[in-house]
């Protein structure tokens, strides 16, 4: 179907904004006593926000957070690229 390859970019304001909402999420996670690695992974791979608390308006933020540009900032993190 497709002959080239798809490219994606994330701008660096987004990145900035995608961590800060992360960040955000990760602590309400953690304050309310959850694994919070599990439940971010979790929402990651159903997209069924009721893996995120609406602690701190968590469950808000996450869905703000576009899935792909996630992995992509997650991905290029991890391999520091």
């Amino acid at each position: 179907m497709f002959d080239q390859t798809m490219t994606f970019k994330v701008t660096e304001d987004k990145e900035a904004e995608l961590r800060k909402n992360l960040t955000a999420i990760y602590d309400a996670l953690v304050e309310k006593g959850y694994n919070p690695i599990n439940q971010i992974v979790g929402y990651i791979l159903s997209e069924d926000p009721t893996y995120i608390t609406t602690y701190n308006n968590a469950r808000s933020l996450i869905r703000r957070i576009d899935r792909d540009e996630l992995l992509q900032v997650l991905v290029r993190e991890y391999l520091q690229k």
